[in-house]
């Protein structure tokens, strides 16, 4: 019987999730196959039929993490109106008990980890921070249409903003007894206020 496309679907589904809890809980480098055949309730023949690697299976499995990632922060920011709001407004990034947060740190460092050795992965972790960027440029842009700010390069400014957000969530997120979410929400709202001042040409308080 030829495989149903539905049901294929599906089961390589519960894989990546199965890939992303084990990956999440045990690391890049110590999670095994086996494992996640275990925890996607299969064989390991069976997970072979899906993905032939480990290397295959973490690359799709960080990939996904990532596309859902950023369909949860389109979302966030389509439900914002003002353009600077929008920037200052990816709170959900430093919600402690947050899923995806509990999950996505530790698998956005594997992958940083792996990328500074490994090219693909590299490519990986650029293809992340470039959909950051795409998305900061997009309502950068939305700011000077509206004429809320004066015209600026969106990309560099869209990149200064990614690597503010990037690096404060790091130290809040495996340096939290010294950096507390109040903290991280000032410093990141007060660097981006500072980046975008000479651009602000709106009554934003």
């Amino acid at each position: 019987m030829p495989p149903i496309p539905e049901l294929e679907e599906i089961r390589r589904k519960q894989i990546i999730d199965a890939a992303l809890l084990t990956i999440s809980n045990k690391g890049y480098a110590k999670a095994t196959m086996a494992e996640i055949a275990q925890a996607a309730n299969m064989s390991k023949g069976g997970l072979a039929h899906y993905f032939k690697t480990k290397r295959e299976l973490f690359q799709e499995a960080f990939t996904e993490f990532y596309r859902m990632i950023f369909e949860r922060v389109e979302r966030e920011a389509a439900e914002i109106e003002d353009p600077l709001d929008k920037l200052l407004g990816f709170e959900s990034l430093f919600a402690a008990a947050d899923p995806d947060v509990v999950w996505g740190y530790p698998l956005l460092f594997d992958c940083m980890s792996v990328a500074g050795r490994d090219p693909e992965y590299r490519v990986l972790f650029s293809d992340w921070v470039d959909k950051w960027v795409d998305l900061l440029s997009r309502i950068i842009r939305e700011g000077v249409e509206a004429g809320l700010f004066s015209p600026l390069k969106p990309e560099p400014m869209a990149r200064a903003i990614s690597a503010v957000y990037q690096g404060i969530a790091t130290r809040w997120f495996l340096a939290r007894k010294d950096h507390s979410r109040d903290w991280a929400l000032e410093s990141y709202h007060n660097a981006i206020r500072g980046l975008m001042a000479p651009y602000i040409i709106a009554n934003h308080t």
